[in-house]
């Protein structure tokens, strides 16, 4: 889980959200420096086409947790009964009832990613409906999408803040909140937490995407990007800390319901198997309990101990999941224990839904605005055709994710379409904008822009700092990647329950590199290109 944030987020923002009228230039085709010469705009608008090939597929979920969120009870809150009624179902019985919801009922995945299986068509029927919805938000243009972002931006904080009154008044919640606070010193050393961080960042803020440098492009030229930059930062950072402390407050209550509930199931066992009195062993008095019953009873006690589970509060702390487990696994285990849980569920899962439609948003703004401003383009097709062709193709695409398989896939999207190559397109962008375009030919725009000079601080940060720290990055990710080896994935094991670890195979290596190279090869393809093209009418030029 996300429990901090890096500082140097803010000059980036500053200088994404500026760019597109300091070098006075509408979109990120016509951008100079970071398209036509190094094609950085080009591998933003490759990448955003990668995410949202799989990202709406989150919002199809969303759909069909929320359609099954109006059930009493909910169908995550207990396990079925086997086709004979005599128990519950096997799977379910080794698991826990929400893992059984969301790895069988939802996604009915596959035991490993060489086993594609089918479409699920429920899953597929709700992607087509995510698609849909994207497409009618971004039917007008920057006219129907702004309307549509006011309810996406605002609506989930009414949600959270009903969230967070509930979730401090549950019991455990301060437990969650101690652990959120908590330093983890060791995870300092860990490449992946700053990757993730990294990664988190620009995710939340849209750098290295396309959609600033798309929404910048409809500002007016004197539009105050510094200031901007600025409250879009602080608040962004604002909400990830006042979100966080909504999840771990539902978190605690999550970790200590199981820890008592874990508690409770070995005081009875021990009680019934030994005879105790009722109410003589408790949570406060179970460890000189299990040490009287070790000692009286050796032989009993050590055939029954393979049965008695370890309860541990930290350990159930330290069950940190991310991602698709945290937003529909450790939250729906959490909402069925609640009171009027159908509510907090349909709640949830539209604050969920607006987060995500939000996001496509945006995402689908990068990708349309270059497309739109073409005027190949243009000339021939309206702006709705364009748009409902991006939607379709990427629906058509989106359907992988939901066969029996497509999770594995999903998550190699996840982790490899956008990760290195955001990396290495903010640091281009960054670099071109300060090197190549030069700081000071972007210091006196910015001085016509917003009237004044940007400080030493931001000069800083854009020429030194922010290049440093993306270097720093690259070397973390790349030591992680020699540590680690062979890449692998984990697995959905139906016969115990559980997550296993494999070795990816060879197709699915391939596909990550794929996805990798296709959009940081952008950019040195992109100047190869410029750079014989340029030489080539210099030498024309020459000759005649």
């Amino acid at each position: 889980m996300e429990k901090s944030r890096p500082l140097w987020d803010n000059p980036l923002q500053f200088v994404f959200a500026c760019i597109s009228y300091a070098v006075g230039l509408g979109n990120v085709w016509r951008f100079p420096y970071l398209c036509q010469m190094y094609g950085g705009g080009i591998a933003s608008v490759v990448v955003s086409f990668f995410l949202s090939m799989y990202y709406n597929v989150i919002n199809a979920w969303a759909f069909w947790y929320l359609f099954h969120s109006f059930q009493d009870p909910l169908p995550w809150a207990s396990c079925p009964l086997n086709s004979n009624h005599t128990g519950y179902d096997e799977e379910c019985a080794k698991t826990t009832s929400t893992q059984y919801f969301w790895y069988r009922k939802t996604l009915n995945i596959s035991s490993s990613i060489e086993e594609n299986g089918n479409i699920q068509w429920e899953q597929a029927v709700c992607l087509i409906l995510a698609w849909l919805v994207v497409y009618l938000c971004i039917l007008r243009g920057t006219e129907s999408t702004g309307k549509v972002v006011y309810v996406t931006a605002s609506l989930p904080y009414f949600v959270l803040i009903i969230y967070l009154i509930r979730g401090l008044t549950l019991h455990g919640a301060v437990n969650g909140l101690i652990y959120m606070f908590t330093p983890k010193l060791e995870q300092l050393a860990n490449p992946k937490a700053w990757i993730n961080a990294a990664t988190q960042i620009f995710f939340s803020l849209g750098l290295g995407f396309g959609s600033l440098i798309a929404f910048a492009s409809y500002n007016e030229p004197n539009n105050n990007c510094e200031r901007h930059a600025m409250i879009v930062s602080l608040i962004n950072s604002t909400t990830s800390i006042f979100a966080s402390i909504v999840t771990f407050s539902i978190y605690g209550f999550k970790a200590t319901f199981n820890y008592e509930n874990c508690l409770n199931k070995v005081i009875l066992m021990l009680t019934n198997v030994f005879d105790l009195e009722e109410g003589s062993l408790t949570a406060d008095n179970l460890d000189s309990m299990k040490d009287y019953l070790t000692t009286t009873y050796p032989n009993e006690y050590a055939e029954l101990l393979p049965q008695i589970k370890n309860c541990s509060l930290e350990d159930e702390l330290d069950t940190a999941v991310q991602g698709t487990g945290l937003a529909f696994i450790v939250y729906s285990e959490a909402i069925k224990n609640m009171e009027v849980s159908q509510l907090y569920s349909v709640l949830y899962f539209i604050m969920l839904l607006t987060l995500g439609i939000g996001s496509m948003l945006g995402n689908t703004a990068a990708i349309l605005t270059p497309l739109t401003d073409s005027k190949f383009l243009s000339s021939h097709l309206p702006r709705e055709v364009i748009s409902g062709i991006v939607c379709f193709i990427n629906c058509i695409v989106g359907l992988v994710f939901t066969i029996e398989a497509g999770n594995y896939w999903f998550d190699i999207f996840n982790d490899y379409a956008a990760t290195l190559s955001l990396l290495l397109i903010v640091l281009v962008e960054t670099i071109a904008v300060c090197y190549v375009y030069g700081l000071r030919r972007f210091e006196k725009d910015l001085h016509l822009m917003i009237g004044h000079k940007p400080n030493w601080y931001w000069k800083i940060m854009w020429a030194f700092a922010s290049p440093v720290l993306i270097i720093s990055l690259f070397i973390f990710y790349l030591t992680d990647y020699i540590r680690s080896g062979t890449l692998q994935y984990q697995a959905w094991d139906a016969t115990e329950g559980q997550l296993v670890t494999k070795d990816y195979p060879s197709y699915a290596l391939a596909v990550i590199g794929l996805l990798v190279a296709a959009s940081t090869m952008c950019i040195p393809l992109g100047a190869l290109i410029i750079f014989i093209t340029k030489r080539l009418k210099k030498n024309v030029s020459i000759r005649a």
